[in-house]
């Protein structure tokens, strides 16, 4: 089983950022619509603020 630790939860505009590690993947980052849909991709990340301030960029990009 692998364990997941989340770093961080924040809405930012319409979306719910979730940055997270796990041991197989590093960190990570997942954009949650208001109508629940789940968007990100499988990259991985070396610390959590890389993972942040990319979810981030997303959001910027109009996702």
């Amino acid at each position: 089983m692998t364990n997941t630790k989340i770093n961080l939860v924040v809405g930012i505009q319409n979306f719910t950022l979730v940055v997270f590690y796990t041991e197989a993947d590093c960190w990570q980052f997942r954009l949650i619509s208001s109508g629940g849909a789940v968007f990100g991709e499988r990259k991985l990340y070396f610390t959590p603020e890389a993972a942040e301030k990319a979810g981030r960029e997303w959001i910027g990009q109009g996702y």
